[in-house]
């Protein structure tokens, strides 16, 4: 190959940059290496406006100011942005029968998340947790036709579950349509791919914490490929920290308002959509013992780690090794 050819091809290679928002380590990489400076930063123009929107704890947020006290259900406006992600959230409840809940607000803050984890203490004395369901993500009224949004006195939204999963679908489906090529964006656990496809497809390792399949495992891990759509993967492990003796986690039964049990380390899923294998995976930490039949059943392939460490896999899942 000649010097100029062998320059060219250089420069048509992928590229990737790596950084931190929304609270995660975000990780962007696109086809054609000379467009990444402008992707990184139309990927950070975009990021910010999910955070001012959408964060429970940023105090000047739109989602913040919302779930202020507040008297009566009256109806209030919320922007555009924040209505579509309410409406995703409020989907993802219906779809997994209400164990992706956005109502878990106040919940999660009592149990101790209630500031960006990188500040949340990971040890602390006991705390006096009790039984006590979520309000429920049926009393959310949402006319995103009108932009406006009702919620019963004392209910916290939180949008966390499913909110990095969506503005990683988001993001990935507008610069692909901008830029005329393949864009892989993650967010943390969550991982969208959109435009064209890179030889072999975009490959991803899965563990305890997905990552780049050059860099070593940490644990259990797998490296697949996928072509479209996304893969999630929810942790029991990622974010928790201690209360006295108890060891507490990020992801809430709704039925109980306490972390679900640790039946699962890691349950990750491929979808045709980030947005939907994240509901899916979080529904699948939440169900426990059921939730190999549950996903197998909506012909998901997922990936689950046991608390022992024991992989599962269903739904036409590569066993560990294969891709």
């Amino acid at each position: 190959m000649a010097r100029g050819q062998a320059a060219q091809a250089a420069v048509l290679a992928a590229a990737g940059a790596d950084w931190f928002a929304l609270g995660t380590q975000v990780r962007l990489v696109v086809t054609d290496g000379r467009l990444l400076a402008a992707a990184r930063k139309a990927l950070e123009a975009e990021l910010a406006e999910v955070d001012a929107a959408c964060s429970r704890f940023r105090p000047d947020s739109e989602l913040a100011a919302l779930n202020e006290p507040r008297r009566g259900d009256h109806a209030v406006p919320v922007s555009p942005l924040l209505a579509e992600a309410i409406e995703v959230a409020l989907r993802a409840a219906r779809l997994t029968g209400g164990d992706v809940d956005p109502t878990v607000g106040a919940a999660m803050n009592v149990a101790g998340y209630d500031r960006d984890f990188a500040l949340v203490p990971p040890t602390g004395p006991r705390l006096s947790l009790t039984v006590r369901a979520v309000p429920g993500w049926r009393q959310v009224r949402l006319d995103r036709t009108a932009g406006l949004l009702a919620l019963p006195a004392g209910v916290q939204l939180d949008v966390g579950a499913t909110a990095k999963a969506w503005a990683a679908d988001r993001a990935a489906g507008r610069m692909a349509a901008r830029f005329g090529c393949g864009v892989l964006v993650s967010l943390g656990g969550d991982i969208a791919v959109a435009g064209d496809v890179p030889p072999g497809g975009w490959r991803i390792r899965v563990q305890d914490v997905c990552g780049r399949p050059e860099d070593p495992p940490a644990g259990p891990s797998a490296v697949v490929s996928i072509s479209a759509g996304g893969l999630a993967t929810s942790s029991t492990t990622a974010r928790r920290w201690r209360r006295g003796r108890d060891i507490l986690h990020h992801i809430l039964d709704p039925r109980t308002g306490l972390p679900a049990q640790l039946v699962w380390r890691t349950v990750s899923v491929t979808a045709a959509s980030c947005t939907d294998a994240n509901a899916a995976s979080t529904a699948a930490i939440i169900k426990g013992h059921a939730a190999p039949a549950w996903l197998n059943g909506l012909g998901l392939a997922a990936r689950l780690v046991d608390a022992a460490g024991d992989v599962h896999t269903v739904a036409g899942w590569p066993l560990d090794g294969q891709s």
